[in-house]
């Protein structure tokens, strides 16, 4: 437990720096793209190409977390984003940053940090009894919690004091602490399933295809994969709409306290579910929590003003820490270590793949479709558009999109509840016992 306390404290300043950048150059490009037009699609493509990547490189990553040392992944994760922060610095530094350079940068570090979160959560396995999985799991999410109450608002005053180029060089400060934490520890040695053999193209999908059987195998898996994506995919259009929805020109002081709030719903749940260790039952814990979010989502769209907004930030965004942590702590019980890193990966990349699927339509969506709907003349305008919407400038599309979301979240958990294998998942499968199986046999019948 102490390496994990190690490494965990290096990667809650690393989040920390990260999540500073985060705002302050989200807070950039609003100002760059969405300010003059008030469109929200060259904002959802920075969003897009956060994820766009990880769901390409998941599955081959996997593969090589598992067949390197965890630890190294992440340090070679932590050490990439650091050299596209310092170009990016630079070039702010140089008063030669543009939109397109945000970009490029997104998508390199997006690459690398597909290695990041499989390695971090593999490792759990590795450095805590699987009593504690829960708990580590929640911890992970405290970091979380903690870079999101705190960097909104140090980020909205150190834009002024210090600008972007002061707060990019924080974070690779920050860089540099994780990465010394991450060499002043080892980590247990994990059993590999084979003698390791040289690394081919070849090899690696064979290997990747061996870690989608697994899950293909195992029916209550499959689901909670299938479940968790709904959720993925609702997450992924509310991170396109929220900073539009919130954003005033030249201001950053509404936006950063919203989302700190938001935070520290995020700190909230995560502690609980840190000191709670979670329900026996984590599938309809998770069950719980969505249908919460289903209705804070719905709840949003009739008034859209600045009270309910941090209020529903805040409940929503609580319940997230309790349905990853309980979701990870299942997979980890139920897939054997030396599997974890390509599991998780895929698990990463068909999350973020229907997540992949908000951010690309997101913005038309909004943009081309309910605006014009819930307009002045729009169809819907003397309808529908009379119940929602509200005060934060003329976002009548943005509410009509959270009303839809409400009710898809809701009907999912009706739908995954009438699913015994999903229900009753940790009773179905005892854990740790399928470790001793010769994946190398298994069909997908």
């Amino acid at each position: 437990m102490r390496i994990f306390l190690t490494v965990w404290i290096g990667q809650v300043i690393s989040l920390f720096g990260s999540k500073l950048s985060e705002f302050a150059l989200g807070f950039w490009m609003l100002e760059q793209t969405y300010r003059d037009t008030g469109r929200i699609s060259q904002f959802a493509l920075i969003i897009f190409l956060i994820y766009l990547p990880k769901v390409i490189v998941s599955p081959i990553a996997g593969v090589l977390i598992d067949r390197w040392n965890r630890r190294s992944a992440m340090i070679l994760s932590d050490g990439a984003t650091c050299i596209v922060t310092l170009i990016i610095m630079l070039l702010a530094l140089s008063d030669k940053l543009a939109v397109w350079h945000i970009y490029l940068a997104v998508t390199i570090t997006s690459t690398f940090n597909a290695f990041q979160l499989p390695a971090y959560t593999a490792a759990i396995a590795q450095l805590v009894p699987p009593k504690q999985y829960s708990r580590a799991n929640g911890m992970v999410q405290v970091s979380s919690g903690i870079a999101k109450i705190a960097s909104p608002l140090v980020a909205g005053i150190l834009m002024k004091l210090i600008a972007l180029e002061g707060i990019l060089t924080i974070d690779l400060i920050t860089f540099f602490i994780a990465i010394f934490t991450l060499i002043s520890v080892r980590f247990p040695t994990v059993k590999r399933m084979r003698k390791r053999r040289q690394v081919t193209m070849e090899g690696l999908l064979t290997e990747t295809i061996l870690g989608w059987k697994y899950i293909a195998v195992k029916p209550g898996l499959l689901k909670l994969l299938s479940f968790i994506a709904i959720s993925y995919f609702s997450n992924g259009m509310l991170e396109v709409i929220l900073w539009p929805l919130l954003y005033q020109p030249n201001s950053t002081e509404r936006l950063g306290t919203i989302l700190s709030i938001g935070g520290f719903g995020i700190l909230v749940g995560s502690v609980l579910i840190s000191v709670w260790g979670g329900a026996k039952n984590r599938v309809k814990t998770i069950m719980t929590c969505v249908a919460i979010q289903g209705i804070v989502i719905l709840t949003a769209s009739f008034k859209i003003s600045l009270v309910i907004m941090a209020l529903g930030i805040f409940v929503y965004l609580f319940c997230h820490p309790i349905i990853i942590s309980s979701n990870q702590a299942i997979w980890q019980s139920k897939v054997p270590s030396r599997l974890q890193g390509r599991v998780f990966s895929l698990q990463q990349s068909l999350e973020r793949g229907l997540a992949i699927c908000a951010y690309s339509i997101a913005g038309p969506l909004v943009d081309g479709v309910l605006n014009p709907l819930m307009a002045e003349n729009g169809l819907l305008a003397n309808t529908i558009g009379k119940f929602i919407g509200g005060e934060i400038g003329q976002n009548q599309g943005i509410a009509l999109l959270l009303l839809l979301l409400g009710i898809l979240n809701l009907l999912t958990v009706i739908l995954a509840y009438q699913e015994p294998r999903l229900r009753f998942l940790e009773k179905e499968l005892p854990d740790r016992n399928l470790s001793s199986l010769d994946l190398s046999s298994v069909k997908s019948s």
